[in-house]
This record gives structure tokens, C-alpha cells and sequence, in this order.
């Protein structure tokens, strides 16, 4: 794989806050944000330019979370500040194996923190930095994932890196359906048309429309980061 050249220069690096608590399920695993960190320096390494959109279920999930007594924009508030965390130790752990980073927030945290300014963040990005983006968009009502594929479009990445707790997108849920068939590419037509559970319809969407594919992957086996990066088929590609 040494001689081989990544298939993509700037790629979006989307990974579910969930996927980063390993089997604890809450908080983060360290072990776990190190090997994700590591496979990032591959990357980096191989002259790959990664912006990180983090999720924050391992310490919030919402609404969800909110046990029908807090309102949905202050849960989503919650939400964004719980990606933060997940930022930083992501960035402290990069740090920590020699690799130069930038935190940038939507919702502005001098202290420990860039805001997000998109010019500055592709500066970043040409200089060989890791930009991970905190606070997913910065307004209630949109996921992480939808955060992920605002940020892809504007920073112009050629693709999506969606890596989940699963390993491609199948037909029906897996854990539930022993039937269900694992695709190996999909439409975002399909998507949609079949309710498949890969991002929410705006994210699916947006996608669509700027015309960005989506490779999911699991995250279990963080070498896959490499693997998606390098062109090697894993996963489910939707485009």
C-alpha cells in the first residue's frame, strides 16, 4: 500500500460520537480515540488534507436524552456543547502523536477554540493541519451528519467518510432482519425512496444536491479510514 497514492485528496471525516465510546457506550475510550487518531496521522501522513465533523451521542443524544421535559433547542444546545468535549480530546490525542490540529466551533468559544471561518479553515487544511469542526452547525434541528456534508461542501472535500457503528447500509436492520442484504453501492434516490437508515433525509439531501458521495464504513476497525481513503472498497458507497 506504500506505493499506491490515496484515491482522495481532501476528504470529510464524519464519526458518530456513539462509535467513540467503544463498549463503555458513555464518555470516551481512549484506547478506541487513539487508534482513530492513528489511522488519521496515516492519512495525513499520506498527504491527505481531513476535516472531522465529531458527534456528541456519547455524552448527549437530544431530546432523546431529555426525557420529554427539555425543550428541543435548548436539548440540541446541549448536543453541541457535547461535541466540543469529544473535539477536544480528539485534538489533544492528535496532538499527543505529533500531528498539528485546529479546533473550530460554530458557536463561538474563544477560549478554547476557533469560530468557524471557512477561509481560515481551508488555509488550515492546505498547511497539512487535522480541522475538526465542533457545534455541527451551529443551529437546533440538524444533526452531525448534516453538519458533516455542510462542512464537506464547503471546503470543497470529494468525498464523505461516515464511520459508524455499522458496517454499510443494508436493506432492513440487521440486529433485527437475518434476511437483510448488505449493498455494496446505492443511490441517494434509493436511499430516500427506501427510508434507509444511513443519514437523516436533510443530510441525504444536501448530499444529493452538491453531489458529494458517502462511503459508510464501521468504525470498529479504525484502519478502515486508511482503507476508504486509499480507494479500497469497504463499506457501502452512496453517490
Amino acid at each position: 500500500m506504500e506505493d499506491k497514492k490515496p484515491r482522495y485528496k481532501r476528504v470529510l471525516l464524519k464519526i458518530s460520537g456513539e462509535a467513540l465510546a467503544g463498549e463503555k457506550k458513555t464518555g470516551i475510550d481512549f484506547e478506541v480515540m487513539e487508534r482513530v487518531c492513528r489511522s488519521i496521522k496515516k492519512c495525513v501522513d499520506l498527504g491527505v488534507e481531513i476535516g472531522v465533523v465529531v458527534g456528541g451521542g456519547n455524552f448527549w443524544r437530544g431530546v432523546k436524552d431529555g426525557g420529554g421535559l427539555i425543550e428541543r433547542t435548548r436539548a440540541d444546545h446541549m448536543g453541541m456543547m457535547a461535541t466540543v468535549m469529544n473535539c477536544l480530546a480528539m485534538a489533544d490525542v492528535l496532538e499527543h502523536i505529533g500531528v498539528d490540529v485546529r479546533v473550530q466551533t460554530a458557536i463561538e468559544i474563544r477560549a478554547v477554540a476557533e469560530p468557524y471561518i471557512r477561509l481560515r479553515a481551508m488555509r488550515h487544511l492546505a498547511k497539512g493541519r487535522v480541522v475538526i469542526f465542533g457545534c455541527g452547525t451551529g443551529n437546533p434541528y440538524f444533526s452531525t451528519d448534516t453538519a458533516a456534508v455542510l462542512r464537506a461542501a464547503e471546503i470543497g472535500a470529494e468525498v464523505i467518510l461516515l464511520a459508524k457503528n455499522v458496517d454499510g447500509v443494508y436493506s432492513a436492520d440487521p440486529k433485527v432482519d437475518a434476511n437483510a442484504v448488505k449493498y455494496d453501492a446505492i443511490s441517494y434516490d434509493d436511499i430516500l425512496a427506501k427510508h434507509l437508515a444511513v443519514m437523516d433525509s436533510t443530510a441525504t439531501s444536501l448530499s444529493m444536491d452538491n453531489k458529494i458521495p458517502v462511503i459508510l464504513f464501521a468504525l470498529e476497525d479504525p484502519e478502515n479510514i486508511v482503507r476508504a481513503v486509499m480507494g479500497e472498497k469497504i463499506g457501502t458507497i452512496v453517490q
